[in-house]
């Protein structure tokens, strides 16, 4: 293999699982599947699946991307996991790359879909955070940029690895995810189970 850094990016954090291989600047191998369910099952398949396609094993790799959210709660905790365990296992760097960043390009402002008609943005000088869609709108037309808002736009897994790679070197913590709200999930509403001394 070229000596340039290797490294896999990949991302769940929203209705797909989407990884990348990059080597220096060439992708050699990507794949975004939409799904609503069964990141959790699909994920280390197709991570294996784009490592075969370009060529590599595990022990190639020089470095982890993966996306931290904002995005779908369980999602992102499937990714950051994942990514958190490889690291410590392949003893590489994992770097977290949100999903603003993931979804930027120059003239652009990055939102990403929330439901009931909002968006999570980070407009700049201020912390990110969930709006109406028509507030980030006007926020990208006071700043005269166009609002990118996809779900799963175009090549994330390929943005993420890139990402990475400009960074790697200078992680320093395990990726974290990014929450701007709290989960969907309501706590149990049966009693636990009664333990008995036996």
């Amino acid at each position: 293999m070229p000596s340039d850094v290797l490294v896999l990016g990949f991302d769940t954090s929203a209705a797909h699982c989407a990884a990348a291989l990059l080597q220096g600047d060439v992708i050699l191998a990507q794949t975004c599947e939409e799904m609503t369910r069964g990141q959790a099952e699909r994920l280390m398949p197709l991570l294996e699946e784009v490592l075969a396609e370009g060529g590599a094993t595990w022990a190639d790799l020089d470095a982890l991307g993966v996306g931290i959210g904002p995005g779908n709660f369980t999602g992102i905790r499937i990714a950051v996991s994942a990514a958190r365990g490889l690291a410590l296992g392949l003893e590489i760097p994992a770097v977290g790359v949100n999903g603003f960043e993931a979804r930027e390009h120059p003239g652009t402002f990055a939102a990403v879909p929330a439901p009931r008609d909002q968006v999570y943005a980070h407009p700049p000088g201020e912390d990110p955070r969930l709006m109406p869609l028509a507030e980030a709108h006007a926020i990208a037309t006071v700043l005269r940029l166009e609002l990118v808002a996809e779900a799963t736009p175009p090549h994330i897994a390929e943005t993420i690895a890139r990402r990475a790679a400009e960074r790697y070197k200078d992680a320093t913590s395990a990726p974290a995810p990014l929450y701007l709200r709290a989960a969907d999930a309501a706590p149990a509403k049966d009693a636990p189970p009664t333990l008995i001394d036996g």
